[in-house]
């Protein structure tokens, strides 16, 4: 017998898993300190996972799987939320269930580099978190709004696929659509909520042109906007910015960017020392005259440069993060090589830092 779907969502529950993974020929497998585990229970068939995907998709969501080989949405239980993919492979019902934190966490618990504050008080502008799927993006992003809400009368505007955060009006007013319930698209959203008197916009996810597009103008057009883009890096992610566009409009997209663009945080989660979970490491690039002047001239190859040498203007590698981590003794040495994108690099700043603050116990 198929163990039941809300003794699975409890498990997660109580053993702090981030997910949950139901699919043919395997037990339910859960994430538990960004490992997988498989629990000890019945391999599943696939009449046990159709009906466990039935149990928690409705009659919308299972008519969407059918048409179309998946379907996303977000559902609560027992006062908590969790983010649903259910998907076709192979011809069998699979899912993907994400437990998302039960209450905000401030950037402080985060760990979201000081810099950052001061770009939520900013009446316009595009800031852009990124980074690799499950590396935090939303629950930062969900901070960085529910601080706006709790401290200016600003408001905030979510266009969300699905809505995983629920933010409820403090000082600030917040309206959250969710695309496929209350509108088509994100870029529809995007279009027809400049017409409500937005302050702040949260664009889910940039996955297309069109979003992009109207993301871009709606920060031109005196609007602070938020959104992701699943890319590692601050130079990928102008890069995949502009390079979304048609060749013919790239210069004028660097020039709007270059303008508009407030921030890339590009973020990752790194296993901790103690194997208590995980810890965010950032890479932050601050729009300064320099960098605009780079990404106006097409050179976004300097950006690391730039980023490596404006430490007193709040930018930070990520390198220097993870050494940060490293220093503080919250990640291993091993994990800062085999996270930084310049290893040479990582391997010198974490070599200074240990001869300026020595470590009881180095592994260097």
């Amino acid at each position: 017998m198929v163990t039941p779907l809300e003794d699975l969502l409890r498990l997660m529950i109580d053993e702090e898993a981030s997910d949950l993974h139901v699919s043919v020929g395997i037990p339910p497998v859960l994430r538990l300190l960004g490992s997988l585990t498989h629990l000890n229970l019945p391999v599943l068939t696939a009449e046990d996972t159709e009906a466990l995907c039935r149990e928690i998709g409705n009659e919308h969501w299972m008519e969407r799987l059918n048409a179309e080989g998946s379907a996303d949405f977000a559902i609560s239980f027992r006062d908590q939320r969790f983010r649903v993919n259910l998907y076709r492979e192979r011809g069998n019902h699979a899912m993907a269930v994400r437990l998302l934190p039960s209450k905000f966490m401030t950037l402080e618990e985060i760990g979201v580099p000081a810099s950052i504050r001061p770009l939520l008080d900013l009446p316009r502008g595009l800031i852009l978190v990124t980074g690799p799927t499950g590396s935090g993006k939303s629950t930062t992003l969900a901070s960085m709004l529910n601080l706006i809400n709790e401290t200016a009368p600003r408001h905030i505007l979510t266009i969300e696929d699905p809505i995983e955060y629920l933010h409820t009006h403090k000082r600030g007013v917040v309206h959250q659509r969710e695309v496929g319930a209350d509108l088509p698209t994100f870029a529809d959203g995007l279009r027809r909520g400049l017409r409500q008197d937005p302050d702040v916009i949260l664009v889910g996810e940039m996955r297309d042109l069109e979003t992009m597009e109207a993301a871009v103008t709606a920060a031109e057009t005196g609007h602070l906007v938020f959104s992701t883009l699943h890319t590692t890096g601050a130079v990928r992610t102008i890069d995949r910015l502009v390079g979304a566009f048609p060749a013919g409009q790239q210069e004028q997209v660097r020039i709007q960017c270059a303008s508009t663009l407030r921030a890339v945080i590009s973020q990752t989660l790194v296993p901790r020392a103690d194997g208590k979970g995980r810890v965010a490491a950032f890479e932050v690039l601050l729009n300064a005259p320099a960098v605009g002047a780079l990404i106006r001239e097409n050179k976004s190859y300097s950006l690391p440069t730039v980023i490596q040498t404006s430490a007193e203007e709040g930018m930070l590698s990520l390198e220097q993060s993870l050494v940060n981590l490293y220093g503080q003794g919250l990640i291993s040495y091993e994990e800062v090589i085999s996270q930084a994108p310049d290893r040479e690099l990582a391997a010198q700043l974490a070599i200074h830092q240990q001869q300026q603050h020595p470590l009881k116990e180095s592994s260097l």
